[in-house]
């Protein structure tokens, strides 16, 4: 198994005002972006607001996103329609749609952010441009809103389209492991619950409920659950090119 894991965690956010023109803070921690990657990430990010706190509406203009709802209670507002999300629920923004969070709740609501490329703005000799005023994006797709948690995996690709190949649950039980090989994709993590240890040639590092691991192309690990087991989400991206 090979090194260079991206290795994070929200132990030390920075607090950031008026986001997407939002009044209040917010706390936030990017794990990884595009530098270091193979893949078209735009960056791998969370994000925290107090009770009330707003993440302002924006439009996607050249990235297709993931909010993943960790915890709290939020109005996730997408194109103009407001979706109840509690932990687990997954909102997924197409290059062209709007959407915005507002936490309605008592307590901070936290989300996991990937943002990506689309391959719909990639128009003039591989630069991405973003698109015009009233421009969208017609593929038949639109942007959604699933129950993640209840369903254990969700195909982004049927939503978006970009190379989002996968986002799952992964939930392992005391003393199990899984085994993450970055051969034509790349993979992010994020340790939900529980806690256990991330193995490679020449690492062992421990992770817990609020860590992030990235595994670049070429990459391989294991990771395995402690004695309360472990409970991942998991994206993964295709890369184009890449050879098995």
């Amino acid at each position: 198994m090979s090194g260079g894991l991206l290795l994070a965690s929200t132990e030390r956010p920075a607090t950031v005002y008026g986001v997407h023109g939002a009044a209040g803070r917010t706390n936030w921690t990017c794990f990884a972006r595009r530098p270091g990657l193979r893949g078209t990430w735009e960056a791998i990010e969370w994000a925290s607001v107090p009770p009330g706190g707003v993440s302002g509406e924006h439009r996607h203009t050249r990235t297709e996103e993931i909010y993943f709802l960790i915890s709290g209670e939020a109005d996730f507002v997408l194109d103009g329609k407001a979706h109840r999300m509690t932990p687990g629920w997954l909102g997924l923004t197409r290059v062209g749609s709007r959407h915005a969070l507002h936490n309605i709740g008592t307590e901070r609501v936290d989300w996991l952010v990937i943002e990506m490329f689309s391959p719909a703005t990639a128009r003039v000799l591989g630069e991405r441009v973003p698109l015009g005023e009233g421009e969208t994006v017609d593929s038949g797709k639109a942007s959604t809103v699933v129950n993640l948690g209840e369903r254990g995996e969700f195909d982004p690709r049927t939503v978006f389209d970009g190379p989002l190949a996968s986002i799952r649950i992964q939930r392992l039980a005391p003393g199990t492991s899984l085994g993450v090989v970055s051969d034509t994709c790349e993979h992010t993590l994020f340790v939900l619950s529980g806690s256990g240890t991330c193995v490679t040639d020449d690492q062992r590092v421990a992770v817990g409920e609020g860590s992030s691991v990235t595994l670049p192309l070429e990459g391989a690990m294991r990771i395995e659950a402690g004695d309360a087991g472990l409970e991942l989400f998991h994206a993964t991206m295709d890369v184009p090119g890449a050879i098995a």
